[in-house]
């Protein structure tokens, strides 16, 4: 049955409510942003060198309750960004789990009030063996605060539910401190587009990051004829390689033209077959790095109108071709 119009009132009752939570959230956000100072830097300071002391170091993450749905996409948030990371209950850490906790790593506390008593095992633990302890929380002078090495203030703001009591801004708050700290590690990196894609192998995500050499045909694949070839002769290269091109390199290997049929048709005469190569090509075609995302080769031959693209060193030597039909293949889009 089709749904009928909703009722004008209601509409305008629902927005009024969703734009308070909205604004709310967007304030405590702008406030969280003013008041980052040096603590901050303490706290990437405190992780990356805790990493980099021991390749076995993680950064774990830990919250009860709703602090703990926003952690463990902290956490997944600071693995896929190339930093080692994973989370623990607190409740299961104190029935056995603060056995995964080393020395060699980092903890990230959450909690809005800092009174979380779940947390409390979490802490004594840290403090007995010397793990850096970094708190997010409303609460500096709270027991989580006062315990912690650098204390991550949440703005005082209430939430934006309407009762004050669903957690709504301080968790949007909270995990959007856990995205500053994951992006400027990342940051602090240098973490690449290709450092990227070996933690997204999977999805959508990974076929935009996909490269033109893992996709492309490399050499012998790619056909190639010298200047002097007879157009005869290029055909014939044309039709066994099935790609509707031919590149054509000089004597020191850099691609100087090719021949498509675009450019068979041009060149129409009774005394095409026997032309050379050299003549009927198109000189200074467009290329593309091997090291250039595929989406971006996908784009050009979109542009052009062509099919095909050679893959060229910064030298211009051919290494390889990659073909739309490729791209399309492995969802590239």
């Amino acid at each position: 049955m089709p749904c009928p119009a909703p009722d004008p009132a209601r509409v305008a009752s629902d927005l009024t409510a969703a734009r308070h939570v909205l604004e709310a959230e967007a304030k405590a956000l702008a406030e969280m942003s003013a008041a980052l100072g040096a603590e901050f830097t303490r706290a990437l300071d405190l992780l990356e060198n805790r990493l980099l002391a021991s390749e076995h170091g993680r950064v774990i993450v830990s919250g009860m309750g709703k602090s703990g749905h926003i952690g463990r996409k902290i956490s997944a948030t600071l693995a896929s960004t190339g930093t080692p990371s994973f989370f623990v209950h607190p409740a299961e850490a104190s029935h056995g789990d603060l056995g995964m906790i080393t020395r060699d790593d980092a903890l990230i506390l959450l909690s809005k009030s800092g009174e979380t008593p779940e947390l409390a095992d979490i802490i004594a633990y840290s403090r007995r063996f010397s793990i850096p302890l970094i708190a997010i929380t409303e609460g500096r002078g709270s027991a989580l605060g006062s315990a912690a090495d650098v204390v991550l203030a949440l703005p005082v703001n209430g939430e934006a539910c309407p009762l004050g009591l669903a957690p709504t801004t301080s968790t949007t708050a909270t995990l959007a401190m856990g995205d500053a700290i994951a992006v400027a590690l990342l940051e602090r990196r240098g973490f690449s587009a290709s450092d990227f894609k070996t933690f997204h192998p999977g999805g959508k995500l990974g076929q935009r990051l996909l490269r033109v050499r893992e996709l492309m045909h490399p050499l012998p694949e790619a056909p190639l004829i010298p200047p002097e070839t007879r157009m005869a002769d290029a055909l014939i290269v044309m039709s066994a390689k099935s790609f509707g091109c031919v590149g054509i390199v000089d004597a020191a290997g850099v691609l100087a033209g090719i021949i498509t049929d675009g450019d068979l048709r041009r060149h129409m005469s009774p005394d095409l077959l026997e032309a050379k190569a050299g003549a009927v090509m198109t000189a200074s075609p467009k290329t593309v790095s091997p090291d250039a995302l595929a989406a971006e080769a996908l784009g050009i031959m979109n542009d052009l109108k062509i099919t095909s693209l050679f893959a060229v060193t910064p030298e211009g030597n051919p290494v390889g071709l990659i073909h739309m039909h490729d791209c399309l293949r492995a969802g590239v889009s």
